[in-house]
């Protein structure tokens, strides 16, 4: 299909080829129903006629709200065959983030998953009236509903066909004015640093990104991909979008967030994205598990799981291996590897990928040691993901890989990765400084990410370049580093190192409810939530071991020895994007952090063993309230570079 150019071609030509290859699939109410690409081709075009008769027009904008549902991407591609230009929206956003995005976008039209996202449009309505038509998909809770401005789905779709019937040469028309230098969607970003921008991406970028993953990959119609993440996500547009419209492919949409990884045993899909979040998540669901399970069951786990981490990587990867440790493996594959894979649902898996931030290497080589092809790639919002990407039998830990086909790239004099791509973005929406800021002088596009390139010619992320500092001795500090590092261990959900300009390194720390809740369970400890389980002094012991570990691994680093961890705590709140201190793809805000938690920075260098703070805090409802609690700080062992955990 190297001849079609735009998204609405690519889905014509689906049709025609494969007309009754599954395109998309959902799970509602317990039942998988199914879409072939022929259906898929009239559901767009009954939508698209809908728009059109409403007055969606060329270069207008459309606001897409909801959970990964096949009727929203049904709904980009609907607007795109009308030379519009679909703006997903991230679901769980509060009221006004969303008002932000909208009047930005200029948005008159919006297609959303259900209540609770209607609810939220007409919310906004009320300070944003230029908002016109809300199309809803699911119709419970609505039929009380009575505003002029709304319309659900299914209706919309029926006045789409009487408007084909009445205009039956618009709709193909119409695709055909579209071109491969169209916006095909708009993606704002994660606003780690200030308002989110509107990345204006076309048809051209998108689809030679997706086209150079899936010949690297050998990505064919047989192929099968579960959707769960944020379709306001760069990475969900091009591997559950653009990708399956590239290759036809299946796209696998979960019955709800809560199901996901039940859905993903029952499809089993053989291609998968994840952030490192999910992968964290996973693991830590799979230790919980463990720790519960009975001593044998448990040694046993622990054993083969030795056996995976010294030759796991090299089976994967083809290379030589004794054949007692072979078998040893083959063993460990029946009793521990094939059943973990298939609780996780992985066993078809033949590819996954994992990006969005830097992932720890301890459990990058987890996935990898179990049987699991796990590998990383590069890439941003500009630059449609697809920059660096790891081959096969080329995978290394610490390292994102080569240059994917048709990209360059060269580090700068002070370390920022600059690159020029095949996929690079057209523009800031109504953003021209912003845009011309973004590229040096000679047309390169800076990442604001440090690397380097390693012997093999893979590039390293080493941290965002803005974060990356030096301690007081000069060594570097690479906080996200340290902070992947302690995040590997399933009772530390997140964490916040500091450092930079200091004698010391010291952190905070989230502890993650569920992991800690239950090993605390296991223990008798009581406790009435979040706060006071922080609190416990059980825990504070749990957690400096953790970070203990850390250190006696960075005592080993001659670039990281002196980024030891010496004092820490436990917050006694989750850092939160409600509260505006994690974006909405769960990337921590680290300058708003620093302000916010002043006090507790100060504490932490100081002689002080304990700190009150009260934290103010943000409802989904909008409601304010807050949290007040004396933290402890404890102080945690350190290494020289010759010694090693007891």
């Amino acid at each position: 299909m190297t001849g079609e150019n735009t998204f609405p071609r690519l889905l014509l030509q689906h049709a025609q080829v494969r007309p009754k290859h599954p395109a998309f699939r959902e799970k509602d109410l317990g039942i998988w129903q199914t879409w072939n690409w022929s259906e898929v081709g009239q559901e767009v075009r009954a939508l698209a006629c809908g728009l059109a008769a409403q007055g969606f027009r060329r270069g207008m904008n459309l606001a897409i709200v909801g959970d990964n549902r096949p009727r929203l991407y049904w709904a980009m591609a609907a607007a795109q065959c009308l030379g519009g230009i679909p703006v997903p929206l991230y679901q769980d956003a509060p009221v006004e983030d969303m008002r932000y995005v909208l009047e930005n976008a200029e948005i008159e039209f919006a297609v959303v998953e259900d209540q609770e996202q209607v609810d939220k449009l007409l919310e906004i309505r009320e300070q944003y009236p230029r908002l016109q038509h809300i199309s809803y998909d699911d119709e419970r809770g609505m039929r009380h509903y009575r505003q002029p401005e709304l319309i659900s789905y299914a209706v919309l779709q029926e006045i789409g066909r009487q408007y084909d019937a009445q205009h039956p040469d618009f709709f193909m028309h119409e695709i055909g004015l579209g071109q491969p230098d169209d916006v095909a969607i708009m993606l704002y970003t994660s606003g780690t640093t200030g308002k989110p921008k509107g990345v204006c991406m076309t048809h051209s970028a998108i689809i030679d990104r997706a086209r150079a993953g899936a010949e690297l990959e050998k990505l064919t119609d047989q192929d099968a991909i579960l959707s769960y993440l944020p379709m306001a996500w760069v990475g969900d547009n091009l591997f559950s979008y653009a990708q399956a419209m590239v290759t036809g492919f299946t796209v696998n949409c979960p019955e709800s967030g809560e199901t996901v990884m039940t859905d993903m045993r029952e499809i089993g899909p053989t291609y998968y994205f994840a952030p490192p979040r999910i992968f964290e998540n996973m693991l830590t669901s799979v230790m919980i598990r463990m720790e519960d399970a009975g001593s044998i069951k448990r040694n046993m786990f622990h054993y083969f799981m030795g056996v995976a981490k010294k030759v796991g990587p090299a089976i994967l990867d083809g290379e030589p291996v004794g054949l007692a440790d072979k078998l040893l493996y083959g063993l460990g594959n029946l009793l521990v590897y094939g059943p973990l894979r298939n609780v996780l649902g992985l066993s078809r898996m033949r590819i996954g990928y994992t990006a969005g931030e830097a992932i720890g290497p301890d459990l990058f080589t987890f996935y990898r040691s179990i049987g699991i092809n796990l590998k990383q790639l590069y890439g941003s919002t500009e630059t449609c993901v697809f920059v660096c990407i790891q081959p096969d039998g080329q995978v290394k830990a610490d390292t994102v890989g080569p240059p994917a086909a048709g990209v360059q790239l060269k580090i700068d004099e002070s370390g920022e990765v600059l690159i020029k791509t095949p996929g690079m973005f057209k523009c800031y929406y109504k953003r021209p400084d912003a845009t011309e800021e973004a590229f040096n002088s000679d047309g390169w596009f800076m990442t604001g990410d440090a690397g380097f390139f390693d012997s093999d010619g893979h590039l390293k992320i080493i941290d965002r370049a803005k974060d990356v500092g030096k301690m007081a001795d000069d060594a570097m500090f690479a906080p996200k580093y340290i902070e992947n590092k302690l995040k590997f261990f399933p009772f530390i959900k997140e964490a916040v190192a500091f450092g930079n300009g200091r004698e010391q390194c010291t952190a905070f720390i989230n502890i993650d409810i569920e992991a800690v809740g239950n090993w605390a369970e296991r223990r008798g400890i009581a406790y009435s939530g979040y706060t006071d389980l922080a609190a416990q002094p059980a825990v504070y012991d749990l957690i400096a071991n953790c970070v203990e570990k850390v250190n006696a691994d960075l005592a080993h680093d001659s670039l990281l020895a002196s980024s030891q961890v010496h004092r820490m705590l436990i917050l006694h709140k989750e850092l939160d994007p409600d509260d505006d201190e994690m974006t909405r793809t769960r990337k921590v805000r680290r300058g708003f952090i620093e302000s916010k938690y002043q006090v507790l920075i100060d504490a932490l260098y100081s002689d002080k063993t304990s700190q009150f703070i009260e934290t103010q805090v943000k409802f989904e409802d909008g409601r304010r309230g807050s949290i007040s609690a004396d933290l402890k700080i404890r102080d945690i062992k350190t290494f020289s570079t010759t010694q090693r955990a007891a």
